[in-house]
């Protein structure tokens, strides 16, 4: 299967972009912060349910699918952090939660799946 056919690449491929357009606003002294680091995070995302799925095996698969969730939940709290420091605004950070809570459980249907279907 194509990865890009993957909803849950689709979606969390399109919040990397909302990151990138967010961040863009935040303080220049945050570049190398707080900035590279949702960005590292938000790609990690994607990338790790590309190569999970590029495995020979469901178990390899489902070991990358742990490795996103953890980046997305690393994401989740990195929004939380920047709507604290008032860098991003109260109803972009609750957009973005909704998205990203949806993601997470796109994310754990997937593993879920997985899972169910090797036992």
């Amino acid at each position: 299967m194509n990865w890009r056919k993957l909803k849950i690449w689709q979606e969390t491929h399109s919040l990397v972009l909302e990151i990138y357009r967010v961040t863009s606003a935040f303080p220049k002294s945050e570049t190398y912060g707080l900035v590279n680091q949702l960005k590292r995070a938000s790609f990690s995302i994607p990338a790790n349910v590309v190569e999970g799925q590029s495995k020979n095996t469901t178990k390899e698969y489902i070991h990358f699918l742990y490795h996103a969730r953890g980046s997305l939940e690393e994401v989740r709290y990195f929004l939380y952090l920047s709507l604290e420091l008032k860098f991003l605004p109260t109803n972009e950070y609750e957009k973005l939660e909704k998205r990203y809570e949806s993601a997470s459980k796109m994310l754990n249907g997937l593993i879920k799946s997985l899972k169910s279907n090797t036992e």
